[in-house]
């Protein structure tokens, strides 16, 4: 074996090209966007970065915390307002934080966790909570050593 790096050619992508995105942000329809503005900012610490209103109504608010940003959207009611929000996915979010600490914050709020924070088998330390909406977000940070 030779210690001589890959010449770029050697290194090329293949083509066509695939898809790599940068970030992924999120789009949430909310039944009370005033309502899960609250929780999102006073239970688990994310900041608003921009209200959006119509005729003094709450329409959206863009929150974020770090470099996740959600988009909560408040919920016309085209499609029914009993229609069920959140089944069949998971918001991950990643801290460098001490995950213990951030669940614990989270509580002192008046938040409740679904889960507690437990080591995982992949080395990932994880508790998950249910928004308002049924939205589940899983919240990890790597396994403290």
């Amino acid at each position: 074996m030779s210690d001589t790096p890959a010449s770029p050619a050697a290194t090329r992508r293949s083509q066509p090209e695939t898809f790599r995105a940068r970030s992924l942000e999120v789009s949430l329809t909310v039944k009370d966007a005033e309502a899960s503005l609250v929780w999102y900012r006073d239970i688990l610490g994310f900041v608003v970065d921009r209200r959006y209103e119509r005729d003094g109504k709450l329409m959206a608010v863009s929150m974020k915390a770090g470099t996740v940003r959600l988009l909560l959207g408040q919920d016309d009611g085209a499609r029914g307002m009993d229609r069920v929000k959140g089944e069949g996915f998971s918001l991950m979010l990643t801290t460098g934080q001490i995950i213990d600490d951030v669940a614990q914050s989270i509580k002192a709020r008046g938040g409740s966790l679904m889960t507690e924070p437990a080591n995982m088998p992949w080395g990932s330390r994880v508790f998950r909570v249910l928004d308002p909406d049924g939205f589940k977000l899983v919240i990890s940070s790597e396994r403290p050593t």
